[in-house]
């Protein structure tokens, strides 16, 4: 045998061995770790989509992403083996405009025919409530709290009498009156309250609007609940707000037995984690924990909460 063909034979056999090794890590990862996404599409499974909107709603955070709850929504909508959504819920809320875009993703899927459930984990709160208001049942855990129906519109600190007392002199250099509005060198004037007030109206407006209609509760009876206090489940079904409490298994019980349709599908869960490199995983940590360390144990969460900027539903106790 020449010393080409040979070569050309080990090559061969070299190359079948690189094959069978990829086949085999694809076939591992499809059946270790559960059911996915993509291998929801490979195995032609019915399923339904667990969606989960936790942590801050922001355009971008550590647990929530927007353009990734986006371009799910509307694959789960093109997708004919996805037969519904559940909204896993453990939310404080966040900014109008995410909160809004998302809902409005929601009910664009419900077009489709195809329904939406929602279950609230520990809080599901201001704009947490708000996505789940696009679904066709909400439900809830016994220890949930939610509500806190309402807009937080901005919040001004107002410090120049301290700077004056200690000698200190900040000047915004600015056209337009009201362009330094909420600037901590300037005190608010009325014309700048009332300007602030008109946005947290017509976002609150918007609220209670889609509260309402969602929930099946004439406008006029919805508003007194639409205060910014926060309910339990028990009060929250009492009012209207949910549609029952109970266990996650309680929940997925009930949903399959309401329809037919979702019995023999495979559940496929969906969860934001934004990546982080090795060495940033290391620094956040150690920033972290000194961050807790200072403030006696203060939620990172809150921290989160803290940086949103823009007028928001969101449960900021």
């Amino acid at each position: 045998m020449s010393k080409n063909s040979k070569k050309y034979k080990k090559g061969l056999v070299a190359l079948i061995v690189i094959v069978l090794l990829v086949v085999a890590g694809v076939l591992f990862s499809l059946f270790s770790g559960g059911f996915e996404s993509d291998k929801i599409s490979f195995l032609k499974k019915d399923y339904i989509a667990v969606l989960s909107v936790e942590g801050t709603i922001q355009k971008t955070g550590d647990t929530y992403n927007q353009d990734w709850i986006l371009s799910n929504i509307s694959r789960f909508k093109a997708d004919p083996k996805n037969k519904a959504i559940v909204l896993f819920i453990d939310s404080p809320g966040g900014t109008v405009y995410e909160a809004d875009e998302t809902y409005l993703a929601l009910q664009d899927y419900k077009t489709s025919g195809k329904k939406i459930y929602a279950y609230m984990g520990s809080l599901a709160a201001s704009g947490g409530y708000y996505i789940a208001c696009a679904a066709d049942k909400i439900y809830a855990n016994r220890n949930t709290l939610t509500g806190s129906i309402g807009v937080i519109a901005g919040q001004f600190i107002d410090i120049t009498e301290f700077l004056e007392d200690h000698g200190i002199y900040y000047e915004t250099i600015h056209a337009g009156r009201n362009k330094n509005m909420g600037n901590y060198n300037e005190p608010v004037t009325e014309e700048q309250y009332e300007i602030m007030q008109s946005v947290a109206d017509e976002c609150y407006n918007q609220f209670t609007s889609i509260v309402s209609t969602s929930r099946h509760i004439p406008y006029k009876e919805v508003l007194p609940l639409c205060d910014g206090r926060i309910y339990t489940a028990t009060q929250a079904l009492k009012n209207g707000l949910i549609d029952g409490i109970g266990t996650w298994d309680d929940f997925m019980t009930s949903i399959t037995n309401e329809d037919e349709d979702l019995v023999e599908c495979k559940t496929v869960n969906y969860k934001y984690e934004r990546e982080k490199g090795f060495f940033e995983s290391l620094i956040s940590t150690s920033i972290g924990k000194q961050k807790a360390d200072s403030l006696e144990g203060i939620p990172a969460a809150l921290w989160e909460q803290m940086n949103v900027k823009g007028p928001l539903y969101m449960y900021k106790n």
